[in-house]
């Protein structure tokens, strides 16, 4: 019986679902150094297959990415909109994005720091060291929706949340980066001293009305 359009699309979605798992089980195993000879062979497909569906390593790196960017986001939504005074979300909002990247260092270290192991470009030419600087964009962008939606910053509010929103993210990525290759001191530590860094302007604000607060 032949397939429909919508029967196909379900069966590729469906596929590509199941080699993004095998590509994830590659990277928890090898971080940086993960392959796609090694994926497609975790996948049990050839690599020639593998690059049909993704394109080359840039279209499964920006795929992987999009996948664990959605679901740190989630968790920083629900940290975010947890209902607990603001300075216990402030906090349980840096502990999300900490914990996520100390549960799964290898996946962390394949998204943010591809060349750590000395490659530069893959066997088509994709360029492995420029493409963590979208996915910080996009937490950025996301993180600052949320400020202006449940803080009162005022008649320039939504540019301030847009700052806020970039440098919270920065400040959590290059803090977190940090901690996780040396580990001066626990995570409920570097929680405490980047909430305090962060509370100056933050506590003073007000919600806004109607809003969830924050």
């Amino acid at each position: 019986m032949e397939m429909t359009q919508e029967s196909r699309r379900t069966a590729s979605e469906r596929r590509r679902r199941e080699l993004l798992e095998a590509a994830d089980r590659v990277v928890l195993r090898d971080g940086p150094e993960a392959s796609m000879n090694a994926i497609a062979a975790e996948a049990g497909i050839t690599k020639p297959i593998l690059y049909r569906h993704f394109g080359d390593k840039g279209g499964l790196y920006r795929a992987l990415a999009v996948r664990h960017t959605d679901a740190l986001l989630a968790g920083l939504r629900a940290a975010l909109d947890s209902p607990v005074p603001r300075r216990d979300r402030v906090e349980a909002t840096l502990d999300t994005y900490l914990a996520a990247i100390e549960a799964r260092p290898q996946v962390y270290r394949f998204l943010m720091h591809p060349s750590d192991q000395g490659q530069t470009t893959d066997d088509r030419g994709f360029d492995v060291g420029r493409h963590a600087a979208p996915l910080l964009r996009r937490l950025g962008e996301e993180l600052a929706q949320v400020i202006a939606e449940r803080v009162d910053l005022g008649p320039a509010g939504g540019e301030l949340a847009r700052v806020w929103g970039h440098g919270i993210v920065g400040m959590m990525h290059a803090a977190g980066d940090w901690w996780l290759r040396e580990q001066p001191c626990s995570r409920a530590q570097l929680v405490q001293h980047l909430a305090d860094l962060l509370w100056g302007r933050l506590a003073a604000a007000g919600d806004r009305p109607g809003g969830p607060g924050f």
